[in-house]
């Protein structure tokens, strides 16, 4: 897995392992791969996965010796011996099924998606949840996922004029991807639907309801079920 890998040193706590550079589900499967090897062989490194690198935070503390060798150099030996010959996944991603309330006030975009895409609206939604997605990495906002394996078909532009706020739960499309909305927040991607799901709590033990590497799968419900679930906890607020 080494092979290709650019190591970028960012501060004295911190380097970055370059895979690539495009967003490619192929090259961010290896950026998890690497951080699931990278966990289990150096628990006290955090790991933080993205489209095509991983950031390695640490502490040069614990990375000091009696020698003249750079904590720096020494994680980065400490990695690349790790990820030597290193193809696959240790572990099996979790599996997260994200009820979603389609169209309406709750996806105010899903027409002008219909439209772009040439499809009916009933088929966008098929097409939406016929997919199994990937969490390619968290961004934007605290359990903001960026999920990868959008139907190239409902590929869209985001809006020209982006909203000032997104209701949060909004699950919505930016060009070749789709990512649901954490919090109420600025935003121009397109909406097409809503879940009642809470994606991000400070007080829960694991704040984000996904992570990277999850696979993520929609299913659509209707008004009644939306209502049912937005009032239990957990939920959106």
């Amino acid at each position: 897995m080494t092979s290709g890998i650019d190591v970028e040193p960012l501060a004295e706590d911190a380097l970055l392992l370059r895979f690539g550079a495009t967003i490619d589900a192929a090259l961010n499967a290896q950026v998890h791969a690497a951080a699931v090897r990278l966990r289990a062989h150096l628990p006290t490194v955090e790991c933080t996965p993205a489209y095509a690198s991983l950031l390695l935070r640490f502490d040069p503390a614990e990375w000091s010796r009696d020698d003249d060798e750079p904590p720096l150099r020494r994680v980065r030996e400490a990695a690349l011996a790790l990820l030597e010959g290193a193809a696959s996944v240790d572990e099996q991603p979790r599996s997260v099924d994200i009820p979603v309330l389609y169209g309406g006030p709750a996806g105010p975009d899903l027409a002008a998606v219909s439209a772009h895409s040439g499809l009916s609206i009933e088929e966008v939604i098929t097409r939406h949840t016929a997919a199994t997605y990937s969490v390619a990495m968290l961004g934007f906002a605290p359990g903001f996922p960026y999920l990868l394996g959008l139907d190239p078909a409902l590929a869209m532009p985001r809006r020209a004029d982006p909203r000032l706020s997104v209701p949060a739960g909004s699950v919505a499309i930016g060009g070749v991807q789709t990512g649901i909305y954490p919090e109420a927040l600025p935003g121009g991607w397109q909406l097409i639907g809503r879940t009642p799901l809470r994606l991000f709590d400070v007080q829960a033990p694991s704040p984000s309801l996904l992570r990277p590497g999850d696979r993520v799968r929609f299913h659509a419900i209707d008004e009644a079920a939306f209502q049912r679930l937005i009032d239990t906890p957990g939920a959106v607020r």
